[in-house]
């Protein structure tokens, strides 16, 4: 059957010589796989490979079937122009960071419509603005919502925060509780909105610090969930 759906590209590998196999998350059905047969053959497909860099915002006409692992595409395309996000290099080493994080979280072939929202609208205000420095730290910390490992507010004036148990408590417990400086800017962040984080001021050294606790803290609460490969770059870029 045809499908039209919204769509966010989350990664994509080169299949023979001419093919990609291009992962989406899309608005209707959740993780969808497509392959697309020739789209390296020619320059007549440069164009179309452009609209599959990580994380464009696509519409497509799928050819769906359910017992079919690789899906066809029918129609593309462009559901938002980036100004910036593709061209800008730290916006770029942000999209490759995080494409790698979602690739990596969005698991379920199910729709989520409030998830794809969050995703749709946020890569929309990292386009449109120019003070995003610790924009990964707050998109990240607010996927945990829709993963369902948000930290639990109750206790948030607590001298410690359990990352294994996703709460703040009055005592250390083990590796896993946080202090300091991590704790300060966890609390700074949670409540914080993106329009708001350009009052949020740390250094390279504190980001690097913070975005490894939260990637342990995927890695606690995401049995699949591994450390971005392009990790050790995107710090490189951002120092």
């Amino acid at each position: 059957m045809l499908i039209t759906t919204n769509a966010i590209v989350i990664s994509k590998i080169k299949y023979n010589d001419n093919d990609l196999i291009v992962r989406c998350y899309t608005q209707q059905l959740g993780n969808v796989s497509f392959l697309l047969r020739g789209i390296l053959k020619n320059k007549k497909s440069s164009s179309k490979v452009a609209y599959f860099q990580l994380l464009s915002q696509l519409q497509l006409i799928i050819l769906y079937k359910n017992n079919r692992s690789l899906q066809i595409i029918k129609e593309t395309k462009l559901n938002h122009h980036y100004s910036s996000l593709h061209s800008n290099v730290l916006k770029s080493a942000i999209v490759m960071f995080l494409s790698e994080v979602l690739s990596s979280t969005l698991k379920e072939e199910e729709p989520n419509e409030t998830l794809y929202s969050y995703i749709e609208t946020t890569l929309l205000w990292l386009d449109a603005h120019t003070e995003y420095s610790n924009f990964h730290l707050l998109f990240l910390l607010n996927l945990t919502k829709y993963l369902g490992f948000y930290p639990d507010t109750t206790h948030s004036d607590y001298p410690y925060f359990n990352l294994n148990e996703g709460k703040f408590e009055t005592n250390l417990h083990g590796n896993y509780s946080i202090s300091g400086k991590n704790l300060l800017l966890l609390k700074q962040l949670l409540g914080t909105t993106f329009d708001a984080l350009s009052t949020v001021k740390i250094n390279s050294k504190q980001r690097q610090s913070f975005l490894n606790m939260v990637l342990l803290y995927f890695e606690l609460h995401l049995g699949s969930f591994k450390p971005p490969k392009s990790l050790q770059i995107f710090n490189q870029v951002f120092n």
